[in-house]
């Protein structure tokens, strides 16, 4: 059985009440997944396919509740993951432990961020990646000069 990541969602787009209070919950989270936040500026933050940012237009509500689900390299990620988001104003929604209903080896976290989302950090147990991400390089940097 092969399981395919990276092809289907190109960004998850969250629009928050509170950009600063969001910021440093997932800060703390994505570092504990070794990932970190990867750009910001007024308004919003960024990292991989998430972007976060407060209401641009005057009529544009929050997003609503939703779930998402980060991959974590092993165990202990998804433990400091956890604890991180607990420590950033997170709440539980489930310690870090087996969920043998999804299958066996699926261990995992999971934390309502302060906008009510529920988040996740998931290790499905030891398995062959291969590659550890997709790179995508616009054609306009890829172009050769000349």
């Amino acid at each position: 059985m092969q399981f395919h990541r990276g092809r289907l969602v190109d960004h998850i787009h969250l629009i928050v009440p509170d950009l600063a209070l969001m910021k440093r919950f997932y800060a703390a989270i994505l570092n504990a997944l070794g990932i970190g936040i990867s750009g910001e500026g007024p308004g919003y933050f960024f990292t991989d396919e998430l972007y976060v940012s407060e209401p641009r237009l005057p009529d544009e509500l929050p997003t609503g509740r939703h779930h998402i689900a980060f991959q974590a390299l092993d165990r202990d990620m998804v433990d400091r993951f956890y604890d991180a988001g607990l420590a950033a104003g997170g709440r539980s929604h489930g310690e870090p432990g087996f969920r043998k209903q999804y299958h066996p080896g699926y261990y995992a976290a999971f934390l309502i961020d302060p906008a009510g989302n529920n988040i996740e950090a998931v290790f499905h147990g030891l398995a062959m990646r291969s590659a550890p991400s997709v790179v995508i390089v616009p054609h306009a940097a890829a172009a050769p000069a000349g």
